[in-house]
């Protein structure tokens, strides 16, 4: 397995793409605007000369990787003749449903088809096309290139072999693969989120403020991150979108979201990406202003 294709250039893709290519795979990334795939190939040469600044790699290193990545605007063009296509575009059921269908069009037939989803059923993205035994999640932490886990998510029809071939691929990018079965939010989320929910809750019910919460659960249970700055990183909508899968899919109220969370997400307060969330983001990407909301 050498050829990967790569749909979508945002932040877990263009992630994904860069472990890839720094690990000598070609890869092909995929996406419909050509300014996100600069801006992709950007961040991509960015996180490489952070890597040389550290001595991690050296500047061969950084122009060997970049050349092993090819840009397409076109799915049925970047996924041609390539062993693995890894779906890393919106949260959003309906597009990757779309995107699968033209996947199984375009693909050759025994092109295994993975989905980065964090919390989306892969049952329900296989049945989409005619392949479900070759349909897989793989769900990378961001940052990508930095991340260790890769949580291996077997839809109902996975096979045991594209199960073990996507378990030792993601071994040889220096990655710790964890398989898991397909169930709302699969291990990750369905842990992390209902504990980032409950600190919400905490923060609306006015039992502490941010800096408190997120300063009890840092030094008391040794997290690097609190959970409200965590949340603001990986982005209230996002929070929001999965919480939302886990409560359908389990019809339990200890899944729906909070509806401090809901009011910040309509308001557009989604975190480091909107520039305010818990934390105000305006002079700093660091969690280190309180958000005035939660400041008084």
């Amino acid at each position: 397995m050498k050829q990967i294709a790569v749909i979508g250039a945002g932040t877990m893709g263009n992630g994904i793409a860069h472990t890839f290519a720094q690990n000598g795979f070609k890869v092909n990334l995929i996406d419909i605007s050509e300014a996100s795939l600069e801006k992709g190939l950007s961040t991509i040469s960015k996180n490489l000369d952070r890597m040389i600044a550290k001595e991690v790699i050296n500047e061969t290193d950084k122009a060997e990787t970049l050349s092993n990545i090819a840009t397409f605007l076109s799915i049925p063009e970047g996924v041609k003749q390539t062993d693995l296509v890894i779906e890393a575009a919106t949260e959003n059921i309906d597009l990757k449903l779309e995107i699968f269908k033209q996947l199984d069009e375009a693909c050759a037939e025994e092109t295994i088809l993975a989905t980065n989803t964090s919390s989306i059923s892969i049952t329900q993205i296989a049945a989409a096309t005619s392949r479900p035994d070759k349909v897989i999640g793989m769900h990378f932490m961001n940052p990508v290139p930095i991340m260790k886990l890769v949580e291996v998510i077997r839809g109902y029809n996975t096979s045991d072999t594209v199960t073990e071939t996507i378990m030792t691929l993601s071994a040889d990018l220096g990655k710790t693969p964890v398989e898991v079965n397909d169930y709302p939010g699969f291990v990750a989320n369905r842990i992390l989120m209902p504990m980032i929910n409950e600190s919400i809750e905490t923060l609306y019910n006015g039992v502490a403020g941010v800096f408190e919460i997120d300063t009890v659960m840092k030094l008391g249970m040794a997290h690097p991150m609190g959970p409200l700055q965590l949340a603001d990183f990986i982005g209230l909508d996002v929070c929001l979108s999965i919480l939302n899968v886990m409560y359908d899919g389990f019809k339990n109220p200890k899944y729906a979201p909070c509806p401090l969370l809901v009011n910040m997400v309509c308001a557009g307060k989604l975190g480091v990406k909107s520039g305010e969330g818990f934390y105000d983001y305006s002079e700093s990407k660091k969690a280190e202003t309180i958000s005035i909301q939660f400041s008084k």
